[in-house]
C-alpha cells in the first residue's frame, strides 16, 4: 500500500475524510473481501464484512454507515434487491452505495447506478483505484445521512 494513504494530510488536501469513515462491505468472495478491508482498514477506515446479503442487511438495519460496497452475485440476495431495499429505508436512503462486481456488462452497471448506487466498480481492480473512487464517495465535513450524496467519478 502508498504510504500516501496513510498521510492524513494528504487525505484531507484532496478532499478525502480523515476521520475513521465507517464502511460495511457485503462480500460473499473472501480473498476480495479481505483485500477490501486490508487496503480501506490500512487508509484509516473503520471496516465491518458481511458475507451474505442476510448478514449484510442485518448489519446495515443496526449500525449507521458512511458507505456500503455491494456485490451483484451474492449466495443468497441480489445486491441489486438489497440496494433497492436499503433506498427506500429511511436511516440507510442517503448512505453512498457502490457495486463491486464481477459483472461488467454495462446493462448491469447501469441497473445499479438507477437503483441509487454511486459507483460501479468492476472486478478485478486496481487497489489503488479501488481506494481512491471509495474515498472519493465519503465526503469530508458532509452531514451523514442527511443531504443526498453526489454521484462519484
Amino acid at each position: 500500500m502508498p504510504e500516501f494513504l496513510h498521510d492524513s494530510l494528504f487525505l484531507k488536501k484532496h478532499g478525502f475524510m480523515t476521520g475513521k469513515a465507517k464502511i460495511l462491505i457485503i462480500e460473499d468472495d473472501t480473498p476480495v473481501a479481505m483485500m477490501m478491508v486490508n487496503v480501506l482498514s490500512r487508509a484509516g477506515c473503520d471496516v465491518r464484512v458481511a458475507n451474505t446479503g442476510q448478514k449484510g442487511m442485518e448489519l446495515a438495519r443496526e449500525n449507521k454507515f458512511d458507505l456500503i460496497t455491494l456485490d451483484v452475485d451474492l449466495p443468497d440476495i441480489s445486491g441489486f434487491e438489497i440496494c433497492s431495499e436499503l433506498k427506500q429505508r429511511h436511516l440507510s436512503y442517503h448512505t453512498p452505495i457502490v457495486f463491486v462486481s464481477g459483472r461488467p456488462c454495462e446493462n448491469n452497471r447501469q441497473r445499479g447506478l438507477d437503483l441509487g448506487a454511486v459507483d460501479y466498480i468492476t472486478k478485478p481492480f486496481d487497489a489503488m483505484d479501488f481506494v481512491s473512487r471509495i474515498l472519493s464517495c465519503v465526503k469530508p465535513e458532509q452531514p451523514r445521512h442527511k443531504i443526498p450524496p453526489a454521484k462519484c467519478p
